[in-house]
């Protein structure tokens, strides 16, 4: 390559809406530019690239845990994919259970330099989330937040006025200051700030959170096989996936229903329905569906949740209000 590709790390915790952040930037981005996305998930199923692909992005999937935590394999082995392709920008997203300054080291070390211009790092945060001991203690909640170099203060229009004057204390206590902070809804901000250089230093230390896989899975149903399911769990979190096969469909209705019942932290979901295909986000057991372009592909559904939840219940139920 004989340039270097503007990158940038967009990181946040669970449920903050990365994802549909990083839709609307492909939306709005340069229409003779080929952008790129190397998408981490803390499930093992990944459901962000479909929803990714579906935007025309160039996307590498990195699921089943922080992709700094495996000595920086799959992280690697997405990062070298993407960039063969020469696109005009990356997008990093980690999982909301990530290391940001990990991942940071890896994108600045010699192995990189010559081709990554790694750019300033945008944080989302729910300021909601500043009010919440359990977000408040958490170390990565925190972590995400020292190392970004702009805040969006997402979901602002769903703040009440202390929520607001919450995060505009927290912009004025941060030393040294953000290169750029300000609120969103639906994770829309300006282009051009992605442009910002990065002006945060990073400062590498040993984390103990549990490593997870080597390897990046390959999702694949054998013959006779009608879905197969996947767990993971660290960092205080458990995660179930389901893969179905494409020509399973469920019933819209009863799919709706079952989400907006259950109480996870979080859902993600892309499904054939009786009604067409369709993408779930599930956060505070509000329930958002969009129509995808995309058609005949494999269902996915992943659920998290710091409790540990009956699996097998949720199971026996999808498997029910299937057509």
């Amino acid at each position: 390559m004989s340039f270097q590709v503007p990158t940038n790390i967009i990181t946040g915790f669970l449920g903050v809406g990365k994802t549909t952040t990083i839709i609307n930037l492909l939306k709005n981005k340069p229409a003779n530019e080929k952008w790129a996305v190397l998408v981490n998930e803390f499930g093992e199923i990944g459901i962000d690239g479909a929803l990714l692909e579906n935007q025309g992005a160039l996307v590498k999937e990195v699921p089943g845990g922080c992709m700094c935590c495996v000595a920086g394999l799959p992280m690697s082995v997405g990062v070298n994919a993407l960039l063969r392709q020469k696109p005009d920008r990356l997008i990093i997203e980690p999982t909301g259970l990530g290391h940001p300054k990990e991942i940071i080291a890896i994108l600045t070390s010699k192995q990189y330099a010559p081709y990554v211009d790694l750019k300033a790092t945008v944080a989302l945060l729910d300021a909601r989330n500043l009010s919440n001991q359990k977000y408040t203690n958490n170390q990565n909640f925190n972590d995400q937040l020292a190392v970004s170099d702009i805040v969006i203060a997402n979901k602002s229009d769903q703040y009440s006025a202390q929520d607001t004057q919450t995060f505009e204390h927290w912009v004025n206590e941060q030393q040294p200051q953000k290169t750029a902070t300000q609120l969103a809804v639906n994770g829309n901000f300006e282009l051009h700030l992605l442009d910002a250089q990065r002006a945060m230093n990073v400062e590498i230390d040993d984390h103990t959170h549990q490593h997870i896989s080597q390897d990046i899975p390959e999702l694949s149903l054998e013959p006779g096989e009608k879905f197969l399911r996947k767990e993971n769990k660290g960092q205080g979190y458990f995660s179930c996936g389901w893969f179905f096969g494409a020509e399973t469909e469920f019933d819209f209705d009863d799919l709706f229903s079952v989400f907006s019942d259950l109480t996870a932290e979080r859902i993600k979901a892309v499904v054939n329905t009786d009604k067409g295909c369709f993408a779930f986000n599930v956060a505070n057991q509000v329930v958002s569906v969009n129509e995808l372009t995309l058609s005949g592909f494999e269902s996915k559904i992943e659920v998290i949740d710091s409790q540990l939840m009956p699996w097998q219940q949720l199971e026996d139920v999808l498997l029910s209000i299937i057509k």
